[in-house]
Formats: structure tokens, C-alpha cells, sequence
């Protein structure tokens, strides 16, 4: 077991991470809506959010809205998190996004025009 490991395994275990991890898998979303959604914080969010990516489990993209203002958007890099026991040991295996999270936002940004 590696430290990555173990450090995604903390992540998962705290509600607000995989709140936050379960929203952002439908699409990219700011810390406003994720507060919204995920009924937290801006601090709690930060705080996840910055882990998450630490963790690569999530990236964070400029946006911008139809004022010409420019915000952060987060999106899901992972798809897959499994946990694996045999021979005395665990393993984590972490399935990465079919979809570039760059993509995606080219393909959010793209629809709204």
C-alpha cells in the first residue's frame, strides 16, 4: 500500500469528498453549485476540492459566464475506485475518465453557444 493509496482511501471515506466526486461525474460545476448541490460551505468545498485534486481525482478549469467573467469549474478524472483484499494485503485501483476533463469542458463550453 503507497501513500496515493492510502490518501484516496481518506477521501473516500469523508461524505463531502464523495459528494462532491458524484456530482461532478454528471458534469463540471463551480464551488457555488457544488455548495448548492452538495449542501456545504465554500470553506468545506475548498478544502475537498483541493484534495481531490491533490489526489488526482479531480481537475479545475477557467470558465466563463455569459457576463465575460471568468470563474473555476471542476470536473471528475475518475470513473473507477476499487479495493482489492487478498494475501494478507489491499490494493486500490483507480480507473481514470474515458473522457479528457479538457475535452468535457470544450463540450460544455461548446454548447452553450
Amino acid at each position: 500500500m503507497d501513500e496515493d493509496e492510502d490518501a484516496i482511501l481518506a477521501l473516500l471515506d469523508d461524505e463531502y469528498a464523495r459528494a462532491i466526486l458524484a456530482h461532478l461525474t454528471i458534469e463540471p460545476m463551480s464551488v457555488d453549485e457544488l455548495c448548492t448541490a452538495c449542501e456545504m460551505s465554500d470553506a468545506t468545498a475548498y478544502r475537498r476540492l483541493n484534495r481531490l485534486r491533490d489526489a488526482n481525482l479531480v481537475t479545475e478549469r477557467q470558465a466563463l459566464d455569459p457576463d465575460g467573467h471568468h470563474y473555476k469549474q471542476y470536473a471528475a478524472t475518475v470513473e473507477t475506485v476499487s479495493v482489492t483484499f487478498a494475501d494478507g494485503a489491499y490494493e486500490v485501483a483507480v480507473t481514470r475518465s474515458r473522457t479528457d476533463p479538457a475535452d468535457r469542458f470544450t463540450d460544455l463550453f461548446e454548447g452553450l453557444s
